[in-house]
């Protein structure tokens, strides 16, 4: 099975989706299955994970009920409050629901930077593992110090990294994110999706060539079996659209063989999420 490990649906609010600035522009509607699913069977993929944009239970819901209604939708990666003192019932009451793969936190746009290592969120995240959710860590690259205590504070949780934790393409900075992805990917129960390079690059003079240095980096560190493809529609078209997209991926891995290319575009996902064929 042919997997997008992340993507996002919205009904476009302004007030609910506020990170989608002036300049993002083109995001400003709405981004449906009825959007997406052409452009999955135009590029061979089978099935995608709908991961939040919003801190909602009201967005995980929304995923939930798009899950429901479209088969393709394999899994969810939804918000619930992993500070709330309450947070096991909720857990609890969303274990029910068995397209729910995991939960999302936006720590990047927290100003603490050391948000991740508050003591309530260590406790939600630690529950997580009792009810079989995922946890993926959406950060800048300054971030992935923190993160990687973060990471050491539950061993046997599974976690993986969005976006390869966003370096800042655009400016060629590789040292110092490199050295953090690299420390963060020795910890077996970490992944990382390769996804949103584009837009860390220039968005409209990003080349292949900008972002190859980064993906040597993460291939190398995380090896085979926990990279996952994904292409953060439709946030990446801001930069590229979606065969533009996979095409970074399916180029980079044009000389892998048939085995490990089916792990990147799939079976990693699978394996990570728990994903029904």
């Amino acid at each position: 099975m042919r997997v997008d490990s992340h993507q996002h649906f919205w009904h476009y609010d302004p007030v609910r989706y506020a990170w989608i600035t002036d300049e993002m522009a083109g995001l400003k509607r709405d981004f449906l299955p009825t959007d997406l699913l052409p452009e999955l069977r135009a590029n061979g993929v089978d099935a995608c994970v709908a991961v939040q944009a919003d801190q909602s239970e009201d967005e995980t819901r929304f995923l939930l009920g798009l899950a429901d209604k479209h088969r393709e939708i394999a899994g969810v990666v939804g918000w619930v409050n992993l500070l709330d003192e309450k947070v096991e019932e909720r857990l609890a009451h969303f274990s029910q629901f068995r397209k729910l793969r995991g939960f999302r936190h936006i720590a990047q746009a927290e100003t603490d930077d050391r948000f991740l290592m508050r003591k309530d969120f260590l406790r939600g995240v630690g529950l997580l593992g009792r009810f079989g959710f995922t946890y993926d860590i959406l950060i800048y690259a300054r971030h992935l110090p923190v993160a990687n205590e973060f990471v050491q504070q539950s061993p046997e949780q599974k976690f993986v990294v969005d976006h390869i934790a966003k370096p800042q393409i655009t400016a060629r900075e590789l040292d110092g994110w490199s050295r953090g992805i690299r420390a963060i990917a020795k910890h077996p129960n970490v992944w990382c999706k390769v996804s949103g390079l584009v837009t860390e690059a220039d968005w409209t003079r990003w080349a292949a060539g900008d972002l190859r240095p980064y993906l040597d980096v993460v291939f190398e560190a995380f090896g085979l079996d926990r990279l996952m493809f994904g292409s953060d529609w439709p946030v990446c078209l801001l930069a590229g659209n979606y065969r533009t997209v996979k095409a970074i991926v399916d180029d980079y891995t044009q000389s892998f063989s048939v085995i490990d290319k089916d792990k990147i575009f799939g079976g990693n996902a699978v394996r990570f999420y728990g994903l029904a064929a």
